[in-house]
C-alpha cells in the first residue's frame, strides 16, 4: 500500500511539472521535459493543427494534460514547434503552435536497403535504424530472405514499420521521420539507388576492404549520401554481390567479425554516423 501511494505521489508530481510548463509558453519554455507529439499534417507556415484521435487517449488519459498545457509538436519534415493544447474532442486534439524550434543540421543522408529476415527481426532493425538517423529504409526480398510476402501482408508490414519509425523519431528528438518504402526485389532495389550516392554492399566474404578503409579513402571522404545494402540471415549470394558491383556498389566487410542480422545494420550505421554524422555538436547551430 505504501508503494502504491508513493507511485501515485510521484505521478502527481510529474503531472504538476507538466502543467507548470504551460505557464512558460512564451517561446522560452524548457523543451526537454515536454511531451513530444508527431503530427501527420505538415506544420510549415501553420499556426494551428489538430492531432489525430490516436493521440487523444495518450495526452488526456495517460498524461492527464488539460487545455492550456504545453507540448512539442513535429511533422517529420524538419518543422517542430512549442505548442499549447486548446481543446479535446472526439476527433482529436486542437493545438495552437508557438515558437518554432531549429532542427539539427543533417550532415549526411543515409539509405538502408535491408534484406528481410525471419520472424519479427525486421521490427527491431527498423526501429534501431530510425533511431540512428536513417533517412530511408528499403525492405528487400533478397535470395535468402523469408519466402515472398504476399502483397496485402507486405503493405500491412510497411505500414507497421512506418508507425515504428514515427515513434522512434518522437523518442529521439529527431525532427525528421524515416521513410519506409515498399518491399522491393533485389534487382529493383539496385535501380532505386541514387547515382550520386556512395553505394556500399556489405558481404562477409569480402576480404580486401573494410568499412574503415572505405570511409577513410578519398572517394568516400566527402560523400553526402550513403546507400547501404545489408543481407538477411545467411547473407547475400555471390551473384547478388556481383550484380551490385556491376551497378556501381563497393563491396565492404566488417572485418573478421560476423554479426547477426539484427546487429549488422545497427553496427554499420553507428560507424558511419560516428565518422560522418550525428555524434557531434559541430554544425548543428549550438
Amino acid at each position: 500500500m505504501g508503494l502504491l501511494r508513493a507511485s501515485q505521489g510521484k505521478r502527481r508530481t510529474v503531472l504538476i511539472a507538466f502543467r507548470r510548463q504551460a505557464n512558460l509558453f512564451t517561446g522560452k519554455c524548457p523543451t526537454l521535459t515536454l511531451p513530444r507529439i508527431y503530427s501527420s499534417e505538415t506544420l510549415q507556415n501553420a499556426s494551428h493543427c489538430v492531432l489525430g484521435a490516436d493521440h487523444l487517449r495518450y495526452l488526456k488519459t495517460v498524461l492527464r494534460l488539460k487545455p492550456g498545457d504545453a507540448i512539442l509538436v513535429f511533422d517529420g519534415y524538419g518543422h517542430e514547434f512549442e505548442a499549447q493544447i486548446e481543446n479535446f474532442s472526439a476527433s482529436g486534439v486542437a493545438v495552437r503552435l508557438g515558437a518554432p524550434l531549429p532542427p539539427a543540421q543533417r550532415k549526411i543522408r543515409l539509405t538502408l536497403a535491408q534484406g528481410i529476415p525471419k520472424a519479427g527481426k525486421m521490427d527491431g532493425i527498423v526501429k534501431t535504424a530510425a533511431e540512428l538517423g536513417t533517412d530511408v529504409i528499403i525492405p528487400v526480398a533478397a535470395a535468402r530472405s523469408v519466402r515472398r510476402i504476399e502483397e496485402e501482408k507486405s503493405s500491412a508490414k510497411v505500414a507497421r514499420w512506418q508507425k515504428i519509425v514515427q515513434e522512434a523519431a518522437r523518442c529521439t528528438r529527431n525532427s525528421y521521420v524515416t521513410l519506409v518504402e515498399p518491399v522491393l526485389s533485389f534487382a529493383d532495389m539496385l535501380k532505386r539507388a541514387d547515382s550520386g550516392a556512395r553505394k556500399l554492399i556489405f558481404w562477409e566474404e569480402e576480404d580486401r576492404q573494410t568499412i574503415r578503409d572505405v570511409l577513410h579513402n578519398d572517394r568516400c571522404s566527402g560523400a553526402a549520401h550513403y546507400f547501404i545494402v545489408v543481407g538477411p540471415e545467411g547473407g547475400l549470394t555471390r551473384e547478388e554481390v556481383d550484380r551490385a558491383r556491376e551497378n556501381g556498389f563497393i563491396s565492404v566487410s566488417l572485418g573478421r567479425q560476423i554479426l547477426k542480422v539484427e546487429t549488422a545494420a545497427a553496427a554499420i550505421l553507428s560507424i558511419i554516423q560516428y565518422e560522418k554524422g550525428i555524434f557531434s555538436f559541430e554544425g548543428d547551430g549550438t
